[in-house]
């Protein structure tokens, strides 16, 4: 991704960002040095499965970084929650007690926003301004890779990236959002944890209580 930092797109919206960053009227989110904690907590060569989010929560103290993921001790959003519920019902792990996801990252799960920041309060404020070709170009890349790995496309947001991946050896894994708005509607019951592994062949550990 080094490459991106370079081009125009990526010059531009690193200068709206230090304007919003700096601008004392309203909070961006996450905070600047948790920005590409995606990347940095799962590097590319280690990627197995890919999580696709819209953009960070957009209330305080929530986003770090990691999409669906909000920080330990931080009240897990509905979304999170209908997440946990269905790896429950998928692998029997009881419902994790922190919202926290660092450690699927840590074992190869990218959980990555299609936006990477927002203003508090404003959902989609800081969507069209570049973040999308960035990411857009991180998941070209993967799609690149020669090992297979899992997208799960969650929503249909996330499931307009699937045009992306094009590659025959990579897996591509839909589902309704979970978002108690449309979690009954195909989230509930899709059982894309234990698919993944059984895709794969290994075992992801899922369980986020050890």
């Amino acid at each position: 991704m080094g490459s991106e930092f370079d081009k125009d797109y990526y010059k531009k919206l690193r200068l709206f960002l230090k304007q919003e960053y700096t601008n004392d009227k309203y909070s961006v989110f996450p905070e600047m040095q948790d920005i590409f904690n995606a990347f940095k907590y799962t590097d590319y060569k280690d990627v197995k499965v890919v999580i696709l989010g819209q953009d960070p929560y957009h209330g305080r103290g929530q986003a770090h970084g990691l999409c669906f993921s909000v920080k330990n001790g931080v009240q897990p959003p509905p979304s999170l929650v209908n997440i946990f519920k269905e790896l429950q019902a998928d692998l029997g792990y009881s419902i994790p007690k922190s919202g926290e996801l660092t450690k699927w990252a840590e074992n190869g799960v990218l959980l990555l926003n299609s936006v990477l920041t927002v203003r508090e309060g404003q959902a989609g404020s800081h969507a069209n301004k570049g973040w999308e070709q960035f990411t857009d170009r991180a998941i070209e890349l993967l799609n690149q890779r020669k090992e297979p790995i899992c997208f799960l496309l969650w929503g249909g947001y996330a499931k307009a990236k699937a045009s992306l991946i094009t590659s025959p050896r990579h897996h591509v894994l839909p589902a309704a959002h979970p978002s108690p708005l449309s979690a009954y509607n195909g989230f509930n019951g899709c059982r894309h944890f234990s698919l993944c592994n059984k895709l794969l062949g290994t075992d992801i550990d899922w369980n986020l209580n050890t």
